[in-house]
């Protein structure tokens, strides 16, 4: 067992813990760790891959609270924004990425923060903008929670309906997502061979999370989270 595979595990076993606890966030904990022991490309496309399978998992036991009409603008943004954020994966260099993961997540912080999220948006119109946010995002660096989760936020869905509507969105956008990373020649054999190899703790803490749940304060934790990222994303963006 190497020192590479034992961090590597650890980020993807804390990051499925977390999207275990709140259904969202995989991809902000998990590219706050994994650029440092491989490539960014290489961490996004296997984030990518783990957040179709997982939402899979969450989606099906509150399939009967998904709300179509609510993410369909949401879904036609993610389509008109997701072939040019894979663009951007397929040729920024590896620095780039860094920096571009790293000010992402200093930028969801500041918002968390300093409680700049809006609290109620209405009309279509809003659903596209952030849709074609997260399509953009989240094939360029692998993180198209922050947008979909600032929409979700400024919308009345009960806690089980913004579950199952975050799941169903992340299902289709990661899955257009792979698609576009497949036809770009970035779904490599390497990140299948991680794939497998790190099932293991993905599993462990995707249901330690799920099991966990009503026994953690989500506040402070949702805090000490955030701490982390926010140190993590100065540490990418300055070493990048």
């Amino acid at each position: 067992m190497s020192l590479t595979w034992l961090l590597g595990a650890v980020a993807i076993l804390a990051a499925h813990f977390v999207f275990g606890l709140a259904g969202f966030g995989v991809g902000l904990v998990a590219m706050a760790f994994l650029p440092f022991i491989m490539s960014p490309a290489t961490a996004i496309v296997l984030m990518t891959t783990y957040a179709v399978i997982f939402a899979i998992v969450l989606f099906v036991p509150l399939r009967r609270d998904f709300m179509p009409r609510a993410i369909a603008g949401l879904l036609v943004g993610s389509v008109i924004g997701t072939p040019a954020g894979v663009w951007i994966l397929a040729v920024a260099p590896a620095s780039v990425l860094d920096r571009l993961i790293g000010f992402m997540l200093i930028v969801v912080v500041v918002l968390e923060f300093a409680g700049k999220m809006p609290r109620r948006l209405e009309g279509h119109g809003w659903g596209l903008v952030f849709g074609v946010l997260a399509g953009l995002i989240g094939g360029a660096v692998g993180l198209p929670g922050p947008p979909t989760v600032v929409y979700a936020a400024t919308q009345d869905w009960s806690p089980r309906a913004f579950k199952a509507n975050l799941q169903a969105f992340f299902i289709v956008n990661q899955g257009l997502i792979i698609v576009g990373y497949w036809v770009a020649g970035l779904l490599t054999a390497e990140v299948m061979r991680l794939t497998a190899v790190y099932a293991a703790p993905a599993v462990i803490g995707i249901v330690a999370g799920m099991a966990l749940f009503p026994r953690v304060d989500p506040v402070r934790f949702r805090r000490v989270v955030f701490v982390l990222l926010l140190a993590s994303g100065v540490l990418l963006l300055v070493g990048g």
